[in-house]
This record gives C-alpha cells, structure tokens and sequence, in this order.
C-alpha cells in the first residue's frame, strides 16, 4: 500500500504562490498516475492535476490551467503543485493521490489518497 504524505499548504493572498509537496512511500514512476484532488467547505471533491503513467501527459481542471503545474521527481518519489495567480477561489484541502493503472478524475476509484494539506487565499 502507498502511502502518500503533503507538505506545503499555507495562508497566501489573493495573487500569490504556493508550492505543496508529496511524497510517497515506494516507487511509484511508471507505475501509478500522481495526482492532487481538492475539497473546499461545502463542496465534493474535485480534481485538480494528474500526471500520467507514461511521466509526459498531464491533465489539468479548467479551473486552475495557466495557473497551476504539476510535476514529478522520481528519484525522490515526490510530486509537486505549483500554485500561482492564487484566489479566494482556491482556498481548500488540497489532497495528494495515486493510482493505478492510470489516471481518473472521479474521486471515488482513487485508490490512495495522503492525509491533506491546508491552502487558504485569503487577504
């Protein structure tokens, strides 16, 4: 079983970065898709950015493309999200995910998940 730990949530304002981590317990390059899901108060789940099992292909929600970018150091096991352009929008639990054998965006056939991360815009 994975196990997946985020570092790097914070209080930002509005227009500001943000950068969470994740790292995971094994190797996971090539072998599972590597994603971040949100959830904001009141809201489901949602997914933000996965990379995909062939290291080239991400996806992203409409909602954070142009803002956000996901990527991978697989010789650390650790996948990243850089947040930029930040709004109040984006305030959530941001939580890291892996998957396999690829990449889905309903929460529900997620496999693992880390424990979240904390992203609060706010001014």
């Amino acid at each position: 079983e994975v196990q997946l730990v985020e570092s790097g949530g914070g209080l930002v304002q509005p227009g500001g970065s943000l950068r969470p981590s994740c790292v995971a317990s094994e190797n996971t390059d090539s072998s599972y898709c590597l994603g971040w899901f949100r959830q904001a108060p009141g809201k489901e789940r949602e997914w933000v950015a996965l990379f995909e099992i062939d290291d080239i292909t991400t996806y992203y929600a409409n909602s954070v493309k142009g803002r956000f970018t996901i990527s991978k150091d697989n010789a650390k096991n650790t996948v990243y999200l850089q947040m930029n352009s930040l709004k109040p929008d984006d305030t959530a639990t941001y939580y890291c995910t892996a998957r396999l054998p690829g990449c889905a965006f309903d929460p529900k056939v997620i496999y693992y998940w880390g424990q979240g991360t904390q992203v609060t815009v706010s001014s």
